[in-house]
């Protein structure tokens, strides 16, 4: 069953966690243009931003020089939009910027269409291997796409409940439709697993692996230089979405992130974090803490709104988180962030949930 690869699902929530005015979060490196130029971030790592039709308007990507089956090139790790200006900026680094060195393999943190959406033209362009992990690889084949025609009757019934009117679901669901940039998915793939050390060059990359985001969000970390490649487990300057959706009403993809999060701020304080999207940064266990501070303000904000009234709905509850939601899209992606706080909640025994005479589930504070 398919369901929404949300437009920036990857990296833009409807609101971001800032970090504090004070934040001691430094940015080292100056980013490269979005058009094929590339930085050196260290000895045989580079850095390159592929542009974005969309108000996030690049993702970062990185090139490590690697030797793999006996030819020397460059290993890149995530691929931008499966666009025809993405594969320009592609031919353009291997074809100019490089002298034509060789695309040795290519590693997908994750399954959204800004870190795989080219995926299945690089490896049929390069002739390449495509690394990812086994829950972001079968995410990508088999659920990322449009939202199912006609919409199937438990997908009606997941948004229902929270208090969606049938206006407001055609609204956020013919606005997934016409999403230009969903991707051809890959035929084939290399398994990484939590654990694993890759090694690309002269380097070691251990795989560590978080959820919430997505299932299996392939980070690549080296001891050695102290440098993280994070994808959207961390980033500098807003936050990954976390959402519940009607593939599995009642998980608890919060938790998993928290849990995540709090993983990486376990790093050595001087990491160089190489994030998906904005700047490389130092700062990793600052920031990762900042991220969790966030929640805890959105978990406040729930309950204080709990106190006041007898109970609400997700859809309710979803304007007291995200204040300034724009889009049908950005109201799909709140509503699922908002019922991912209420399903930790309920896990951890504060909040109760029931369903009215119109099938409309309210949540109050636990007794």
């Amino acid at each position: 069953m398919a369901t929404p690869a949300t437009p920036a699902a990857s990296a833009a929530p409807p609101v971001a966690a800032r970090p504090k005015a004070e934040s001691p979060l430094r940015y080292p490196i100056e980013p490269p243009p979005s058009d094929g130029s590339l930085v050196e971030i260290a000895l045989g790592l580079m850095w390159a931003r592929i542009p974005m039709p969309m108000s996030l308007d690049h993702i970062n990507c990185y090139l490590l020089r690697d030797r793999y089956e006996g030819r020397d090139g460059w290993a890149v790790v995530d691929t931008g939009l499966g666009i025809p200006r993405t594969h320009e900026v592609w031919k353009r680094i291997f074809g100019e910027t490089l002298a034509g060195q060789p695309m040795t393999r290519l590693i997908c943190t994750h399954c959204h269409y800004d870190h795989a959406g080219a995926a299945r033209w690089m490896q049929e362009r390069f002739g390449v291997p495509l690394l990812m992990t086994f829950g972001e690889f079968m995410m990508l084949r088999g659920v990322m796409g449009p939202p199912p025609d006609p919409l199937p009757e438990t997908h009606r019934a997941f948004y229902h409940r929270a208090g969606v009117s049938d206006e407001q679901l055609e609204s956020m669901v013919g606005a997934m439709r016409k999403d230009p940039f969903m991707p051809q998915a890959p035929f084939s793939y290399q398994r990484m697993r939590a654990g694993d050390v890759l090694q690309i060059g002269e380097r070691e990359w251990q795989v560590i692996v978080g959820e919430g985001h997505s299932p299996e969000h392939a980070c690549l970390y080296n001891a050695r230089d102290g440098i993280l490649i994070a994808g959207d487990q961390l980033l500098p300057r807003i936050t990954s979405n976390v959402m519940v959706s009607p593939i599995e009403p009642e998980g608890s993809p919060l938790t998993v992130w928290l849990e995540s999060t709090l993983r990486l701020a376990e790093l050595p304080a001087d990491t160089l974090v190489l994030p998906s999207h904005q700047g490389v940064f130092l700062g990793v266990r600052e920031r990762a803490h900042e991220v969790v501070a966030h929640h805890e303000q959105q978990f406040d904000l729930i309950r204080a709104h709990l106190a006041s009234v007898p109970s609400a709905s997700a859809w309710e509850l979803m304007k007291v988180l995200f204040t300034r939601l724009r889009s049908p899209v950005d109201h799909l992606m709140a509503l699922g962030e908002t019922i991912a706080h209420l399903n930790h909640l309920r896990a951890a025994g504060e909040l109760q949930r029931s369903s009215g005479t119109d099938n409309i589930d309210a949540y109050a504070r636990a007794v």
